[in-house]
């Protein structure tokens, strides 16, 4: 479209592919000549302050065109509850028009109602002119009398096109209402209309290639940078201060730990061992429920691998504003691709753990993350055709999404979780397990689980929050962002605070002689998805205008599901880096 993205070179072919449609907006080279017709759709209409809650544009009774066509559309289109279809409007390649009649038609008194209940609501109409966005407001709410019972409700009926070419290609495109011309919808009674549109062009100088920049400069204005360098810098600080108590403390403690037990070693073997040592036969003593624990972290690794690839897509250009539908393209196609991975990291590591049924466990990995996203699915789109929005998918894309679950998904997950069983990779582990557990000592209220979980969600959670907020904006509203370097930073200091708080918790919890440390640094690193979807409350009812069940049910469920799948890739995190500090601290001493 407005620009042609440079793939880099990817091991994965395939996946390549599978984005040159969504690189690119439409085959035609955007070139006319003039009385040209310009494709112009008409997309959707809904209230300004719930994004998800979207009807189809003539679900109000607009003018229909003679001949409406619907667009074809991508995967990623349709699951955005993009419809787009011919719009009324004809706008050729420079041809000015002045008050063109769309159509004169009388509304009833239920149609009337209807367009009442819509300006009530605020509700916006989205369109694409030669793939261009443009929206405005359906019509306004005169408040001149003081009373709600004195409000006025009117409807615009005339439409002005500026537009803006550079020789034979459209580069902008502005839409406004005209104040001057509406109708008054307040009483319930018949109301004769006529819809009427101007077009006017004009010359710009802009190339056709920088038409899209307007939209991602929004959010790269002075005061809005500042805003995300305080947060880089914040969440810098956050690093800084953590990464230096952490190594201090940690390089003190377990140097008079070695000196401890080395003196220890030389001294009278009857002496009692106390601390981290003390337990070395049983801190590698496999985890309750393995199979589960294996099938969270194989869809922990997973989401981690799709999360690294959606950030190699959005930082080479593919997620410019308003490339309709590529994100979700690109996350239906990763996920998919990347369900290797899931079935190998959970197979291999169930099997290091002397699991048997592996089978179960592959089964296990592929219903973890997918099982309650399904679910939320059902429900949320249930909710959709009720309300008969945009955003209940059509039977057709349910059954592409299943068969691409089907003949993509399953058969990776299950060639990935056979290569992971037959890769007889065994598990290291520095000290040797004793035949039974030793009991573990009283401890405080502040060591369970919970109040670990606080502590440790709470700081990686402070380093993110404010970039939280733009993200939100834009997802849940309609503020446009494009910062994803920063964003990216963002992603890597939250990984490396949850590594290193999970890391702290984990000695300190060992050194209690607790050994039953596998799920709680699982559980410590994930609880950050806790925090976030604790941001979703705060959000929703402090920072937002979001109503209804519709929107309502749509934020939470969705949130839920995002929240649930940082809290199995952080915890993915959260428990590797404590598996490689135990091992390597465990490899330090010697273990009889």
């Amino acid at each position: 479209m407005a620009k042609k993205n440079v793939f880099p070179i990817f091991d994965l072919a395939v996946l390549a592919l599978c984005f040159v449609h969504a690189a690119v907006s439409s085959p035609s080279n955007h070139r006319y000549k003039e009385g040209e017709p310009v494709p112009l759709y008409a997309n959707k209409v809904g209230p300004f302050h719930n994004p998800s809650e979207t009807y189809r544009y003539f679900d109000l009774p607009y003018c229909t065109p003679d001949h409406m066509k619907e667009k074809k559309e991508a995967l990623g289109e349709v699951l955005n509850g993009d419809r787009l279809v011919s719009a009324p409007f004809k706008l050729d390649f420079l041809m000015n028009k002045e008050y063109e009649v769309v159509c004169k038609r009388t509304l009833s008194k239920v149609e009337v109602a209807r367009f009442r209940s819509a300006i009530i609501q605020d509700y916006y109409f989205q369109m694409y002119y030669d793939d261009l966005p443009i929206w405005g407001f359906i019509g306004k709410v005169d408040k001149e009398g003081r009373d709600p019972s004195e409000y006025k409700y009117l409807l615009y009926k005339h439409v002005i096109f500026e537009i803006f070419y550079n020789k034979d290609r459209v580069i902008e495109v502005n839409v406004r209402t005209d104040p001057n011309s509406v109708a008054d919808l307040t009483e319930d009674k018949e109301v004769d209309l006529q819809f009427v549109y101007t077009a006017k062009w004009k010359e710009t100088n802009i190339p056709f290639e920088k038409r899209m920049d307007k939209y991602s400069q929004s959010s790269s204005l002075p005061h809005h940078l500042e805003i995300h360098w305080f947060s880089i810098v914040n969440s810098c600080v956050t690093v800084l201060l953590l990464t230096g108590f952490l190594a201090t403390i940690l390089m003190r403690v377990l140097k008079n730990d070695f000196v401890k037990y080395a003196h220890d070693e030389e001294s009278a073997e009857d002496e009692e061992e106390t601390g981290w040592k003390y337990i070395h036969g049983d801190v590698f003593r496999f985890p309750e429920h393995k199979s589960l624990f294996a099938a969270a972290v194989g869809s922990g690794i997973q989401l981690f691998t799709l999360t690294v690839f959606i950030f190699i897509l959005a930082l080479v250009g593919v997620f410019y504003p308003y490339n309709r539908g590529a994100l979700f393209t690109a996350l239906v196609v990763i996920y998919a691709l990347t369900s290797g991975i899931a079935g190998y990291t959970a197979s291999s590591f169930y099997c290091q753990l002397e699991g048997t049924n592996w089978v179960r466990n592959l089964l296990l990995t592929g219903c973890l993350f997918c099982g309650p996203l399904f679910l939320t699915f059902c429900f949320l789109n249930t909710v959709a055709i009720v309300y008969t929005a945009t955003a209940a998918l059509p039977f057709g894309t349910i059954l592409v999404i299943v068969l691409i679950w089907t003949l993509v998904t399953s058969p990776l997950l299950i060639l990935g979780g056979i290569a992971g069983k037959n890769s007889k990779a065994e598990f290291q582990a520095p000290c040797r397990t004793t035949k039974y557990p030793r009991e573990i000592p009283p401890l405080p209220w502040y060591r369970d689980t919970i109040p670990q979980m606080a502590m440790a969600g709470f700081l990686p959670f402070s380093a993110i929050y404010i970039e939280l907020y733009y993200i939100f904006a834009s997802v849940w509203g309609h503020r446009i962002y494009t910062i994803y370097s920063i964003l990216f930073v963002v992603f890597i200091i939250l990984l490396i605070v949850t590594a290193f708080i999970t890391v702290a918790l984990t000695y300190f919890q060992l050194a209690a002689e607790d050994h039953k440390w596998w799920w709680r640094s699982f559980l410590c690193g994930g609880s950050t998805g806790l925090f976030i979807y604790g941001y979703c409350l705060y959000y929703y009812y402090a920072r937002s205008d979001m109503s209804g069940f519709m929107q309502t049910s749509f934020f939470f469920g969705y949130m839920a599901c995002v929240c649930y799948g940082f809290f199995l890739m952080l915890g993915t995190i959260g428990f590797r880096a404590a598996l490689l500090f135990i091992r390597h601290i465990y490899r330090s001493i010697k273990c009889e």
